[in-house]
């Protein structure tokens, strides 16, 4: 995320400039959301709830946000490899942040 120092007075947004470059993403907020909403999910239970992504976009995205600290990817070693992703403390902390947003969008 964003690391440069601001140099803003008063009510500053500039820490929010790192954080959208992430959940700006077109389905970040989503798989957040759905990662929220349940302990764990694997790559076709989140494709099946968002519905409409192609899976090179769910795997870019699940890889970004793997990056950022926002979920965790689990691989059990299983024959075949089991794959599960939850959120992780921040993500967790992101999805309650976001709770606002989410209600806000949903009575416009």
């Amino acid at each position: 995320m964003h690391d440069e120092k601001c140099e803003c007075d008063g009510d500053c947004i500039c820490p929010v400039q790192g954080i959208i470059d992430v959940v700006g993403k077109k389905w970040a907020i989503c798989i957040v959301n759905h990662l929220g909403r349940a302990k764990s999910l694997r790559y076709n239970e989140i494709k099946n709830q968002i519905g409409v992504i192609s899976p090179k976009t769910l795997s870019d995205t699940l890889k970004v946000l793997e990056k950022e600290g926002l979920i965790s990817r689990n691989v059990y070693p299983e024959t075949p490899p089991r794959v599960e992703y939850s959120l992780t403390k921040k993500g967790t902390e992101l999805k309650t942040a976001l709770l606002p947003l989410l209600k806000w969008l949903q009575t416009q």
